[in-house]
């Protein structure tokens, strides 16, 4: 998989879930914080005021998306002055996979289409670490023809689920999140950020090279061969990723290894042996270690405590 594939790929868990919700005026709802979801809101029809935690009401129309990536408390609400009520909805509930529900009083409607998302907390990728608390995408004619076509597509099957919605659904969810996180990185390629995951997918060499160790963890790099993929020196390149990731070359490799080698064995029955394999190990001992110090556990144990199959050997 490429970067930001892999990334959602791996720090998901569970179903994602929907809901199409017609707001009638007066109307105010709190939507509580999260630790561990994510969540957004389509405008589908109508206006409303997207009122943070920390900072000043938003006004939003139709079209606008809004994502908090980290699962911050906000409210939505017909007008900045309108009392909010209790909770609506948790958008990384996973009770539903989608749902339709109508709320408030005799006035005028607006409808929102929102999604949420549960995340592996203990290895959140530095990627959803360094986004802002909230997304902010204003609807602009022409602009993310690709993001416009989802929504329409996911409001429609949520709106009149018919066979295969579940499969449908939840395949637009994760398009939609994928949709969502691309604009973000390519609203202002203009901008001059120095470092941070926007700045390294958008860099061309160090972008190739998380490329490379996405697409294929278990091949045996090394910082002179991720160098050349950059198509820069060694030294360079080294400094350039560092700057940017975080973390050297070799330390995210190790680190990215470890955490698809988790997620594998909370997710099939492969052996501890192929695990090792996929991931880049050349022995299950080697492999064994490497993984107790990334995670304080063996990699048998943690897949007993994390998600134990009937069939694990």
């Amino acid at each position: 998989m490429d970067v930001l594939s892999d990334v959602i790929a791996g720090m998901r868990v569970g179903l994602p879930n929907s809901t199409r919700i017609a707001w009638h005026a007066p109307w105010g709802q709190r939507f509580a914080s999260g630790p561990g979801s994510a969540g957004f809101h389509v405008i589908l029809q109508g206006t409303c005021w997207l009122i943070p935690d920390e900072g000043e009401p938003l006004a939003l129309s139709v079209g606008d998306v809004v994502f908090f990536p980290r699962g911050d408390g906000y409210a939505l609400a017909d007008s900045p002055d309108t009392p909010i009520t209790s909770i609506a909805c948790d958008p990384g509930d996973e009770g539903q996979l989608y749902a339709s529900a109508s709320i408030g009083g005799p006035g005028a409607v607006t409808v929102t289409l929102c999604g949420g998302y549960r995340l592996d907390g203990a290895r959140s990728h530095p990627i959803l670490r360094n986004l802002p608390g909230l997304i902010y995408l204003p609807a602009r004619l022409g602009h993310r023809p690709e993001l416009r076509a989802a929504v329409d597509l996911l409001a429609s099957e949520v709106a009149n689920p018919r066979l295969g919605a579940d499969t449908v659904v939840a395949s637009l969810l994760d398009m939609l999140l994928l949709y969502i996180l691309r604009a973000h990185i390519e609203a202002d390629p203009h901008r001059c950020e120095t470092h941070g995951w926007s700045a390294a997918l958008a860099d061309p060499g160090v972008g190739a090279a998380l490329d490379a160790v996405h697409r294929d963890p278990a091949h045996p790099w090394t910082v002179q061969s991720l160098a050349a993929r950059a198509g820069l020196s060694r030294a360079a390149f080294s400094r350039r990723f560092s700057t940017l990731v975080g973390q050297p070359p070799l330390a995210y490799l190790t680190w990215w290894r470890l955490s698809t080698a988790a997620r594998l064995l909370r997710s099939s029955d492969a052996s501890l042996n192929e695990v090792a394999t996929r991931v880049g190990y050349g022995s299950e001992f080697a492999f064994a270690n490497a993984f107790k110090r990334e995670h304080g556990v063996a990699p048998g144990k943690y897949r007993r405590e994390s998600c134990p199959l009937p069939n694990s050997r």
